[in-house]
């Protein structure tokens, strides 16, 4: 680009391609940022028929700021790291473009949260009904028990390995080796791990799966998990699985596919795991992403503190008044 008058859509386009071709983002990432910045699209439009990259001013962007003020705070904040990434990107290409968000200081403040985990109980009772179900399908046919034995499957893998959602449904048959017991999953930014699975009735589990959805294909490219129509199961059908699952076993909480994932992770860590090994199980770059679960097992600390602090073995046998 040599022209600073080049339309906002232009400028998009332009900086995607940067994003997928040269940086190597995800089609997930490009998907969310596309989205983003079409809102940002729209919105001049209609702010003031602002059609040109070189006419969107910092006071413009100001009241897109305002006009998205209703969303999260986590939100806002990631529509400001997109735009701010795309006029960084247009300021390298074009030498006389003037950077309206250089005039922009937000502080976005993303108030902490604790993630919602399962106990071990909460866990037993999930996998007891799903287990249950497959014990009943057993005798109500066939399909009704290849689904009982994809949703045990399911379960299995996201507490047992902790993974991600959409590391689950981008499984494929190829990324599982039942007799080494590995799988092989991508995460964030396409980077692959390898995790150990170590227990035989998650292996079970997953093996038995795999007999039943055989008619689907036993080639390497086929998506692990498959709906009837042989295709891929989407997120956001495994979120109404396992939404469907908890409540029916009468867990309170709200239960998502990732809970699992932060179960799995505060579990360990009440074992005595050091958070490195669970940083690299999860995938996480940075351990700081992973220390969030340190203040979740804080529940554990009362117990610990109880029973095994070394003032418990100390006796004093004189009296004080």
């Amino acid at each position: 680009m040599s022209q600073a008058n080049i339309t906002i859509e232009t400028a998009i386009h332009q900086f995607l391609f940067h994003c997928k071709f040269e940086k190597g983002l995800s089609e997930k990432t490009i998907s969310a940022y596309s989205a983003d910045l079409k809102q940002m699209v729209v919105f001049m439009q209609n702010f003031g028929e602002i059609e040109q990259i070189n006419k969107i001013t910092s006071d413009a962007l100001r009241e897109l700021l305002k006009y998205i003020s209703f969303y999260k705070a986590k939100t806002i904040k990631r529509k400001m790291a997109v735009m701010r990434a795309l006029f960084n990107f247009i300021e390298q290409e074009i030498n006389d473009f003037k950077n309206p968000m250089r005039n922009i200081r937000v502080k976005i403040k993303i108030p902490f949260t604790l993630p919602t985990v399962l106990s071990l109980y909460e866990i037993e009772k999930t996998l007891s009904y799903v287990y249950e179900l497959k014990k009943k399908a057993k005798k109500s046919g066939s399909r009704k028990y290849a689904l009982a034995v994809r949703r045990i499957a399911i379960v299995e893998l996201l507490f047992g390995a902790g993974l991600r959602v959409s590391e689950l449904c981008s499984l494929k048959l190829a990324d599982i080796d039942l007799i080494e017991g590995v799988v092989k999953v991508y995460g964030k930014g396409n980077k692959e791990r390898i995790i150990q699975i170590c227990q035989k009735t998650i292996l079970n589990a997953i093996s038995e799966y795999v007999e039943v959805s055989k008619g689907y294909g036993l080639h390497c490219s086929r998506p692990l998990f498959v709906n009837p129509r042989a295709s891929g199961l989407s997120s956001q059908s495994v979120r109404s699985m396992i939404k469907e699952i908890a409540k029916n076993a009468g867990i309170k909480k709200r239960v998502t596919p990732h809970t699992f994932r932060h179960s799995f992770a505060t579990l360990l860590l009440e074992e005595g795991v050091d958070i490195k090994y669970i940083q690299t199980i999860l995938g996480h770059s940075s351990l700081s992403t992973t220390q969030i679960y340190t203040h979740v097992t804080n529940s554990h600390q009362k117990l610990v503190l109880r029973d095994f602090h070394p003032r418990r073995k100390i006796l004093l046998h004189s009296s004080e008044n």
